[in-house]
C-alpha cells in the first residue's frame, strides 16, 4: 500500500478554487457562516462547479478573511462592514452619491455629513456602548 493512497485528498478544486470545508478552516467559521455571508455581502460571490458545490477563488478567500476580521477583530456590524468593503471596493449606493446637503445658502462651507458616514459613526458608537456595557 503506498502513501500516496493513504494521504487526505485536499479539498482545493483546480488552481486557486477552494471548497467551502476549506474556506471555513482558513477563516475558522463555520460553513453556515460563509453561507450566510454569502446573502449579506452581495461582492462575496464564490463560483459553482457542475454538482452545484461552491468553488472559492482566492479573491474570495481574500474577502472572507477580511470580513472576518471586520466582524470579529474590529467589531463592525454587518451592515457596517458591508459598508466598509463597498466603500473601499468604489461602490456607492444611489443614495450616498448625492453632494453632501447645506445648512443653508448663507453658509456654504458647513456640510451636512452623508449618510453613509453617519450610518458608519452610529454602527461604531453603538460597538462602544456595547463595550462599555459589557464592563
Amino acid at each position: 500500500m503506498s502513501s500516496a493512497a493513504s494521504a487526505p485528498v485536499p479539498e482545493q478544486d483546480g488552481p486557486g478554487l477552494y471548497r467551502i470545508g476549506e474556506v471555513s478552516r482558513i477563516a475558522n467559521v463555520k460553513a453556515f457562516v460563509l453561507r450566510y455571508w454569502e446573502g449579506e455581502f452581495p461582492m462575496l460571490l464564490p463560483v459553482k462547479d457542475d454538482s452545484g458545490h461552491r468553488l472559492y477563488r482566492q479573491e474570495d478567500v481574500d474577502l472572507v478573511l477580511k470580513i472576518r476580521r471586520l466582524l470579529y477583530d474590529e467589531g463592525f456590524t454587518i451592515a457596517g462592514a458591508r459598508r466598509h468593503l463597498r466603500d473601499a471596493m468604489g461602490e456607492v449606493s444611489e443614495a450616498e452619491r448625492e453632494e453632501p446637503r447645506r445648512f443653508n445658502d448663507a453658509e456654504p462651507s458647513i456640510e451636512l455629513l452623508s449618510r453613509g458616514t453617519l450610518l458608519d459613526l452610529r454602527d461604531a458608537l453603538r460597538s462602544l456602548l456595547t463595550l462599555l456595557e459589557g464592563k
